[in-house]
């Protein structure tokens, strides 16, 4: 068995590369035997050229798990935020199997990745368009602090996410909601995360031994305001950290946030199950296709 136990359904992997996949059936009948309910599939594919696909597996996938995509363009890939990117995106996003617009927002941490200006542009064009279209949108936040000496003097003293939270008290008001995905920052950054109208989403690497800031900040969060997340095919949980990443595989992060939180495993899915639906309304009473 890959997971932690069957959780009665209940489980949604808010964050997977469903796209990745070359193997996607049996990824997702493994998911399904393991009781992930709902997957919420990322639409950033290879750059704006393949961020369809997300919307693409979502429209033609029959059985559980439910999929729900995103679509967005990634900070890495800022540059090719054009006019006729920014309009596709727009017109995946209108389809109602889209629900968010993501994964957005700024990554300092590679030296190839684009300047600082040019992230924060296509950071905003994209935030314009999710506050028109009503869509939440999941957040990547990336600093350079761990970075490597070449990424560290491309990008100076910027902080990521100063930058990133400036950017969003100006352009997105804290009613129109998001996720933190892959939370990886300080307890006080998740507290001013929250305050900013989001939810903290944990992956497997909160079960890394020098995580603890991460997990300071799981057990700080207020428990309408966590969600469980693989971010697959990365950053697999212990004991398959280093080995490829899979939507099963949330049971182990679940299972470690209800121990920190001192929830049962149960408890815990119907807790995060719940904070999903009530930011994504849609996704409650859609059915099994």
């Amino acid at each position: 068995m890959l997971g932690a136990g069957k959780l009665g359904g209940m489980l949604i992997d808010s964050h997977a590369h469903l796209d990745s996949y070359d193997d996607l059936d049996s990824v997702l009948t493994r998911a399904r035997d393991e009781g992930i309910g709902t997957i919420l599939a990322i639409g950033i594919g290879d750059g704006p050229e393949t961020m369809h696909q997300a919307l693409a597996i979502a429209k033609s996938h029959v059985g559980g798990p439910r999929i729900f995509a995103s679509v967005g363009i990634h900070p890495q890939e800022a540059g090719k935020a054009t006019g006729e990117a920014l309009g596709d995106l727009a017109r995946i996003a209108r389809d109602p199997l889209c629900v968010a617009i993501g994964e957005i927002g700024l990554d300092y941490y590679h030296f190839d990745n684009p300047d600082i200006a040019t992230q924060k542009a296509a950071f905003i064009a994209q935030l314009k368009i999710a506050s028109e279209m009503r869509k939440p949108i999941l957040i990547h936040c990336r600093t350079s602090e761990l970075a490597k000496p070449e990424a560290k003097a491309k990008y100076g003293d910027a902080d990521a996410w100063e930058d990133l939270l400036a950017i969003l008290a100006e352009h997105w008001p804290a009613a129109n909601g998001g996720i933190m995905h892959c939370f990886s920052g300080t307890p006080e950054q998740g507290v001013r995360s929250i305050e900013a109208g989001f939810y903290l989403s944990f992956a497997g690497n909160l079960t890394y031994p020098k995580s603890d800031g991460i997990r300071q900040a799981a057990m700080a969060a207020p428990a309408d305001r966590i969600l469980v997340e693989t971010d697959a095919p990365f950053l697999a949980p212990i004991p398959y950290r280093g080995q490829r990443n899979e939507p099963a595989l949330v049971t182990h992060t679940a299972g470690l946030l209800a121990t920190l939180r001192g929830l049962t495993p149960e408890a815990l899915a119907e807790l995060t199950t719940a904070n999903f639906h009530r930011l994504f309304p849609t996704t409650l009473d859609a059915p099994v296709r």
